[in-house]
């Protein structure tokens, strides 16, 4: 068993440096502008202003005037369920409200199309897109431009961009210098906060038209709007790569056919159970990468029992994240252990929590199910969906929306706990 961490950014890069040498692909510092932990996510929630999203969602620069809420690495540890955001805008501009839901949406379709293909989202889902290759439009291309430049210092130091500045990123490698989106979609997720194959393989697969056959196009026109600022600056403004639009063909259709986007039966959709399932006693709680938060179904449940979390050690070797990361997750762990016991370890989950009979909040990604499968999960709790999966189509987000159950507005004094 290893050592619990004590709070803070600089002893979590301590930890993750003795304990989890050679499994972290660079030396990052700390993100400076995210802190892991929930009490850093509940004043992150606390302090977005849902007025303006609208109309500054899609600001790049200058950073100040983005409208962007910054919410997705708690989001996607589990630290704030997408039901407690959706309530905590309730009474906001309309007009405002509807847009930052219906971006809440899209990433709860990122979650049901994850849960009914998994690792199959590793394929070009309707469109034959190139998945693996260099770009043309790589780093000695794209020296000097200020906005290709200035997006991936950011990412690279803060471990987060907003969505808009994402499919720029993706369309210059993929559809401008023609690079492999698999290969673009690994360098986001090593170095993402809130880096998930669900949420990140879909947006570049979208960008690259591998999911609807429509080529995303990044151009200048678009910086001047977005970005003015970095346009004005740039050292290249008048030798611009991005002058034009990309003149790059749409992609043919794949010749092989997904037949889980169409219609499957209800155990084909990766819901989980609805509720509660009971088998025998647990000994402790199972914790992931996505159920970090203190409202877990789980750790709620069960307040006097363990927790425990597994770096699992083959997967963490194989991907070589950003140090950035590890030292997030390392920080919402340390905090957490402040309110009860959590014991860790590196190692094969499974190997691990053999024997030991675990309370879990079911997880939808395939990497829960395989661990699941070979230990004994004696109570399962209900993922905490904003809408319940369904059994139709979700080839498309449209396709997906028109059959989804709409969430309830309810009043945030049910979720936010302040």
């Amino acid at each position: 068993m290893l050592p619990t961490p004590q709070p803070g950014p600089d002893v979590a890069v301590a930890w993750v440096k003795r304990h989890l040498e050679g499994l972290f692909g660079d030396d990052a510092p700390p993100s400076p502008r995210f802190r892991g932990g929930q009490s850093a996510a509940n004043a992150a929630l606390r302090a977005f202003e849902v007025e303006g999203y609208a109309s500054g969602r899609n600001v790049v620069a200058p950073p100040e005037a983005r409208g962007a809420s910054g919410l997705s690495p708690w989001i996607r540890h589990g630290l704030l369920s997408l039901p407690r955001v959706w309530a905590a805008v309730e009474g906001g501009p309309a007009r405002d409200v509807t847009k930052f839901r219906s971006e809440l949406l899209w990433q709860e379709y990122a979650r049901h199309l994850y849960a009914r293909l998994g690792v199959t989202t590793g394929r070009s889902m309707r469109f034959a897109t190139k998945e693996r290759g260099p770009s043309r439009m790589g780093a000695a291309a794209s020296k000097g431009m200020a906005c290709v430049e200035g997006l991936r210092d950011e990412l690279h130091r803060d471990g987060w961009i907003p969505n808009a500045s994402r499919m720029w990123l993706a369309s210059h490698y993929t559809v401008r210098g023609q690079g492999g989106w698999r290969d673009g979609e690994d360098r986001f997720f090593q170095h993402l906060l809130d880096g998930s194959r669900a949420a990140n393989r879909l947006g570049w697969q979208w960008t690259a038209g591998a999911q609807t056959g429509r080529l995303y196009g990044f151009d200048r026109g678009q910086v001047e709007r977005q970005a003015a600022p970095w346009c004005r600056a740039c050292e290249r403004a008048k030798d611009c790569p991005i002058e034009r639009a990309a003149n790059a063909p749409p992609p043919p259709r794949a010749s092989h056919t997904l037949e889980a986007l169409g219609r499957v039966d209800a155990s084909a959709t990766g819901a989980g159970p609805a509720s509660r399932v009971e088998r025998s006693d647990p000994e402790a709680v199972w914790l992931t990468a996505e159920s970090l938060g203190d409202e877990d179904p789980a750790l709620v449940g069960h307040p006097d029992l363990p927790a425990v979390f597994v770096f699992d050690e083959g997967r963490l070797a194989g991907w070589q994240l950003s140090r950035k990361r590890l030292v997030f997750l390392v920080e919402c762990l340390a905090e957490l252990a402040t309110r009860r016991r959590v014991d860790l370890y590196l190692g094969d989950p499974a190997e691990v929590l053999a024997e030991r009979p675990v309370a879990a909040t079911h997880t939808p990604v395939p990497g829960w199910r395989r661990i699941a499968a070979r230990i004994e999960v004696a109570v399962e709790y209900p993922w905490p969906w904003l809408v319940p999966p369904h059994t139709g189509p979700v080839g498309s987000f449209s396709a997906w929306r028109k059959r989804i159950e709409p969430p309830r507005d309810e009043g945030p004094q049910q979720h936010l706990g302040f």
